[in-house]
């Protein structure tokens, strides 16, 4: 007994708490019910013991473990739940690392002449200050660029992996990643006027308005307190006066005990029995197992809050890159319009590729290495008079041969013709949610690339099942419509956003939640997590950004679109359970009080 004291009076502490609280406001929540099952258990058994003591042919029963057990299972539970809600911060952190520490501020003439460079921290930038920013730098504010031209990495925010061109007039976002030219721009927005700033508040008020999993138990436990309390008092009285008017043989009564005691038992056997089985016990465990099943099968959920929400869903919004699709641009189709050996082909294309730095130029190299499977390390010849065409292609002269690697755009600037086969060949990669890489070698077209980020296998087959088990599926991406309405055709979603800002993501999700959907958003970029954060469910992509892993509330660890299933699927089986268990705890209830 003296074990139990730590466990009763001090472990158990907070539900004393949360029990007065309650009722000094006229309800009954969970910390009630515990508070009433447990203390029934412990001071029954203290009698018991006590009554033992004093008479050695004593037959009671105690209900120690009961109790102890019951407030250890609780407090677990409730541990691994704030566990979960500390991973907030986690996530703030990481978005705030994403902006650079400093910032080369420049001071100009009337006639924009720099007279003076220097670095300062990024959090003392001012509205309207001018910043300069290198080739692989990232961008110290928000604001306009009023000089230079280069590509910029706005993945945190689009999710696109290509880097975007930009140029005088056009607006960069704080955070993002200055791929290769030297840029000045005036700051427009800072501190938490900023992009990142708005997405960080975004995430901490999506999550803190998270409600914890036993709301329903709490619910319940309003009125199911006072029933317990009546049917405990009703079992007593009814043996009791039975005893008093032997309705029952005098030998159902242990030889120390008399009908007062009998009745007592029998009523304390219906508080604790009754109290504390599925409210306070079956509730927590099922969502225990739940996720400990999901983690067995890749799929991480963050506490019982995301495993309840997730068995409601009927609604799925998913982003494009890296999510329905690989994330990675590949080469998917090669058409030679020249008599040419495709190995030399591919020689030429690499050898010049190499030099750039591009996302395109490195998925053609990747391709090229894989023409060359019988080589382990490749080497290509050398390019000379390499030169990269800002938003275009490059140009470099192999093996005596001048090459051009470009878009439509730079073929035509070149005065090269392309011929009624490549052009068709073109509008045919347009169709297909495709990139057209034209390849010219002595100023003629010889072939053509279609390049592209496929579809994950399952996809197609993941929108299917979602159909069948009466959850709608809508596309939400960065990427441009013609790209985003082909992806969707092609995976069999009807419903396509494009060009969408993380925030306006986000509005997505309160949009389709006032519509009265229970929204779940899959995605796996930085630019998806206030989306994450906002909806009922944020599943993330695992091989995504720490910090979409850290605003979602289920992590698919093994970055299969399956899983998304998985998810709703052992969510709907695990609260079947606990309903189940509310069935078999009304049942034990009529049992005990007969």
């Amino acid at each position: 007994m003296d074990a139990i004291h730590p466990v009763q009076f001090i472990i158990g502490r907070r539900f004393y708490t949360g029990s007065y609280k309650a009722l000094r406001r006229g309800s009954a929540n969970m910390d009630v019910l515990i508070a009433l099952g447990t203390n029934a258990a412990y001071f029954y058994s203290v009698y018991s013991v006590l009554r033992a003591a004093g008479s050695p042919d004593f037959e009671g029963t105690d209900f120690f473990e009961t109790s102890s057990m019951l407030i250890s299972i609780i407090l677990l539970g409730k541990y691994l739940e704030v566990m979960a809600k500390g991973k907030t911060s986690e996530a703030i952190a990481k978005l705030m690392d994403l902006g650079p520490e400093t910032a080369i501020l420049l001071t100009l003439d009337d006639y924009g002449n720099i007279l003076s460079e220097e670095e300062i921290d990024s959090r003392l930038v001012q509205k309207n200050d001018v910043i300069k920013i290198l080739p692989g730098a990232k961008v110290a504010s928000d604001g306009l660029i009023i000089w230079g031209a280069s590509h910029v990495n706005e993945s945190m925010i689009t999710g696109e992996a290509i880097p975007v061109k930009k140029g005088v007039g056009y607006p960069v976002i704080g955070g993002t990643l200055n791929e290769n030219g030297v840029l000045h721009i005036k700051a427009t927005r800072v501190g938490s006027d900023s992009a990142l700033s708005q997405i960080v508040r975004l995430i901490e008020s999506a999550q803190l308005a998270k409600a914890p999993v036993q709301k329903f138990a709490d619910t319940i436990s309003k009125y199911f307190v006072p029933l317990v309390i009546i049917l405990s008092c009703s079992t007593w009285l009814i043996w009791f006066l039975a005893g008093v008017f032997h309705g029952y043989p005098k030998s159902w009564i242990p030889h120390s005990m008399d009908s007062f005691q009998l009745a007592l038992q029998f009523g304390i056997s219906v508080m604790v029995i009754a109290c504390p089985c599925a409210l306070g016990l079956a509730t927590p465990t099922a969502v225990m197992v739940g996720t400990g099943v999901g983690a067995s099968q890749g799929v991480l959920i963050k506490g019982g809050q995301a495993l309840e929400s997730a068995h409601k869903v009927n609604c799925v919004i998913f982003d494009k890159t890296g999510t329905l699709t690989i994330g990675k641009p590949v080469v998917v189709k090669t058409t030679l319009l020249k008599s040419m050996v495709l190995q030399d082909f591919f020689e030429l294309i690499a050898a010049t590729e190499m030099n750039s730095e591009h996302p395109l130029a490195k998925a053609i190299v990747e391709y090229a290495k894989k023409i060359r499977e019988d080589e382990e390390d490749p080497v290509w010849p050398e390019a000379r008079a390499f030169e990269s065409i800002t938003g275009y292609g490059v140009k470099a002269t192999v093996r005596n041969k001048e090459i051009i690697i470009g878009n439509k755009s730079l073929i035509v600037d070149q005065n090269i013709a392309i011929p009624v086969d490549g052009e068709l060949m073109l509008a045919e990669t347009e169709t297909m949610a495709q990139t057209g890489i034209l390849v010219s070698i002595d100023r003629e077209v010889t072939g053509i690339l279609a390049i592209s980020d496929p579809l994950k296998p399952s996809a197609r087959e993941v929108i299917s099942i979602l159909k069948s088990m009466k959850v709608r599926s809508i596309m939400v991406t960065g990427d441009n419509w013609g790209t985003a309405n082909s992806i969707a055709k092609e995976v069999g979603i009807e419903t396509v956003i494009a060009e969408a800002k993380p925030e306006e993501k986000a509005e997505k999700v309160k949009e389709l939640q006032a519509a009265g959907f229970t929204v779940a958003m899959v995605g796996d970029g930085v630019n998806d997590s206030p989306a994450l954060a906002e909806a009922d469910v944020g599943m993330a992509i695992g091989a995504g950004t720490d910090i979409a892993i850290e605003a979602a509330d289920i992590v698919l660890m093994k970055s299969n679109l399956e899983d998304v299933i998985t998810a709703i699927d052992l969510s709907r089986k695990t609260f079947s359970r606990i309903r189940l268990n509310y069935i078999w705890l009304w049942g034990i209830i009529s049992l005990a009080s007969q």
